[in-house]
């Protein structure tokens, strides 16, 4: 097996073609030198040099060849070795972040990975939309790295969280409908609309936060279309099929028809966290973790 002292060692001798300097330029003894090219010959089976003591040092045919390579290889291995040493430090890497729609929508995916980027520009990143039970899944058996979710009461066993944006709800609805001539609307208002939410199940999702509306508003709302997403809730409320309830930075997804209206007597904020498993061994995960925690430490976008 040819090592890495094999390859400068020949390389040293092609380029000085004298094994005197090239064992000068190396800082060894030249008859070590002359040992760890014979022994490059032996593995390979071929002649590298033209030895001969009234002509200088040459290259054989296959050492022409060789040396194209020998070059390439070592490039490779210094690579190699650098990336290594980056990753190691966090420097280097590959982070799969997975994220709602709202964290792209409301410009918290773009700004952490602007940030992040800043200092580490030779980590990739490979983001992967997803709701936010099957982002708790893949993180937890390791699909991904980092979710970007709305906040749930129980979490997969090992992974934490953290709030890194708060938001106010707002009333998304078809442009034609008759409250969207207002730009705030008292909950009351609301009373005898169907309603579009996001709900993955009976305890996950935002019917909660529907309830907290019918109780601002002295009413039992009704619950028309169960979705999987707000995007998915904003494309039926611009077709008028019922009201949304969504976070404020929704307002960034242009849908056509679509009006979004402040709840003037509704101040109930929702929260994107940040999920990572507890024991991380990767170190751009865990600076990547630090650095958004650090950062977005959940104040109102």
């Amino acid at each position: 097996m040819i090592d890495v002292r094999q390859l400068q060692s020949f390389l040293a001798v092609a380029e000085e073609l004298h094994f005197a300097k090239a064992a000068d330029r190396l800082g060894v003894a030249q008859s070590g030198l002359s040992t760890q090219i014979q022994r490059l010959e032996q593995d390979l089976g071929v002649t590298l040099l033209n030895r001969n003591k009234r002509k200088p040092v040459s290259l054989t045919d296959a050492g022409h060849l060789f040396h194209a390579e020998a070059v390439a290889a070592l490039r490779h291995i210094e690579r190699a070795d650098q990336v290594g040493r980056l990753a190691a430090r966090g420097l280097a890497g590959v982070i799969r972040v997975g994220y709602v729609a709202s964290g792209a929508s409301s410009g918290l995916l773009s700004m952490m990975l602007s940030e992040f980027r800043k200092s580490h520009e030779m980590v990739r990143i490979e983001v992967v939309p997803m709701e936010t039970p099957r982002a708790l899944e893949a993180l937890s058996d390791g699909r991904i790295d980092v979710g970007i979710v709305r906040p749930r009461r129980l979490y997969p066993a090992g992974v934490i969280t953290k709030v890194v944006q708060t938001e106010r709800m707002l009333a998304a609805m078809t442009a034609s409908h008759p409250l969207a001539r207002r730009r705030a609307i008292p909950a009351h208002a609301l009373a005898d609309q169907s309603f579009i939410v996001p709900q993955f199940a009976d305890e996950e999702g935002f019917g909660s936060a529907l309830s907290a509306l019918g109780e601002a508003g002295g009413f039992t709302p009704h619950l028309e279309y169960r979705v999987q997403d707000f995007i998915s809730a904003i494309c039926l409320a611009s077709a008028g099929y019922g009201v949304a309830i969504v976070p404020e930075s929704m307002q960034n997804f242009s849908q056509p028809g679509i009006f979004y209206a402040q709840i003037a007597d509704f101040k109930l904020s929702v929260h994107l966290v940040l999920a990572h498993r507890r024991r991380e061994i990767s170190p751009a995960v865990r600076a990547f973790v630090q650095l958004a925690t650090e950062t977005f430490n959940g104040r109102p976008s």
